[in-house]
């Protein structure tokens, strides 16, 4: 089998795969493949993140790679894996959000134009008029073979528009316009799991135009859940995302660092470029000293490494090493605001005393409590202990007068805004 095959599946990222021991042949040489992000979203992300890393495997082992932003597609609305119609948005938040998709792939593909490429499905899609559509490819389409598909088939019964039943006919034209491009040539797509209708649609219309002989390839990669079957990728505060200004460096490696031991190995395989030996030493150290959780660290590291770069990374350990040892005087206003942004938290503009203070936050449930953890050291104020019931917590000692950090033992925070 082709070494770059034999790692994806070692890694476990082949889900589904068409004409496999054709494809180990043809990997033998360079191989043009796409894949397709709709941007319905200003923001990649974290699981775009992984067709993303395939597409970096694929491109370290020497193929080209196309990255296809559908600005096109993304004005329809795929129906796979929803179970309502997608919100339509006006064209030129699509348009805005394709630059964006763009710009933040351009990251990890370093686009040259020659061995990695940014196509936007809007340059054939958006030009298309109806006749075209129907007569040229509409005709290729039959309507039991498209019922057939599971993104069409588990939304028969929930409701599914024309709008959306005609997605895998778009989409499968996006394949063969980049099969059809001298330029590109494209043999192959990649995509979720939940992508597989479309991309074997895609395969079948490129053999009706251009010959039964066509060679084409598909493949899928997981859709990620957690061992407890829950989606992977949301917090409380909503999805991880790859844009800084939603979920900073901090943010996506304290995600990370969380990932439960049942996960973390799965995890490594999937995003990290580590080597067999070095994630199946990681592998034996969750076995043997889970509660060091090196594997954690290690995941961390590297996907804020991949996303951030050194400097995202540098931040994230240091936001993450003054809260682990209360350092908090180290961090600025920003930092401050960002670390704790999800902790219970008070507005207070006038002074107060800290038993108040310790109560009004939820640290604890009576000034009698609040008393006992003061008289024992528990309570922390911006990095010092105190101790001393008439202490007053004003705007004038906050943080760049503007938050007092209050901890509660070592790991429970509490944030007044003044």
């Amino acid at each position: 089998m082709n070494a770059l095959l034999e790692e994806l599946k070692w890694r476990g990222l082949i889900y589904d795969i068409v004409n496999e021991e054709e494809l180990s042949k043809r990997l033998e040489k360079p191989i043009t493949l796409y894949c397709g992000f709709d941007p319905t979203a200003d923001s990649l992300h974290i699981g775009s993140l992984l067709p993303i890393v395939t597409l970096m495997r694929f491109k370290k082992a020497g193929h080209r790679v196309i990255a296809l932003t559908g600005g096109g597609t993304g004005l329809i609305g795929d129906p796979s894996g929803k179970k309502n119609e997608r919100s339509l948005n006006p064209l030129d938040t699509v348009k805005e959000w394709s630059k964006l998709f763009k710009k933040q792939m351009s990251k990890f593909l370093k686009f040259d134009d020659k061995t990695s490429f940014s196509v936007d499905n809007y340059k054939w899609l958006g030009e298309m008029k109806a006749i075209e559509l129907w007569r040229d490819y509409g005709r290729h389409f039959n309507i039991n073979y498209m019922l057939a598909k599971e993104s069409v088939k588990s939304r028969l019964d929930t409701g599914l528009t024309y709008l959306e039943f005609s997605y895998m006919i778009l989409q499968s034209i996006d394949f063969l316009k980049l099969y059809q491009d001298p330029k590109y040539r494209c043999e192959m797509q990649i995509g979720g799991q939940d992508q597989w209708g479309n991309i074997t649609a895609g395969m079948e219309l490129i053999r009706k135009v251009e010959g039964p002989e066509a060679e084409v390839y598909g493949l899928t990669v997981p859709l990620i859940t957690k061992s407890d079957g829950t989606k992977f990728g949301k917090t409380e505060s909503g999805a991880v995302w790859l844009d800084e200004e939603k979920t900073s460096p901090y943010e996506m490696y304290q995600f990370f660092i969380n990932t439960a031991d049942d996960d973390v190995i799965k995890l490594l395989k999937y995003f990290t470029f580590l080597s067999k030996e070095e994630i199946e030493d990681l592998e034996e150290k969750v076995k043997t000293e889970p509660h060091l959780r090196e594997a954690q660290k290690v995941l961390a590291r590297e996907i804020v490494l991949l996303v951030h770069g050194e400097k995202g990374l540098e931040n994230a350990l240091k936001l993450t090493d003054a809260l682990f040892s209360g350092n908090i005087k180290e961090l600025d206003v920003s930092e401050i605001k960002m670390c704790f942004k999800d902790v219970p938290s008070i507005e207070e503009v006038d002074p107060i005393n800290i038993i108040d203070a310790v109560v009004k936050v939820g640290a604890a449930q009576s000034k009698r409590q609040a008393r006992e953890f003061i008289t024992n050291g528990a309570i922390n104020i911006n990095g010092d202990i105190v101790k001393d019931f008439d202490y007053t917590i004003t705007k004038e000692k906050a943080i760049g007068q503007t938050f007092t950090v209050i901890r509660r033992g070592k790991k429970n925070y509490y944030l007044i805004k003044h």
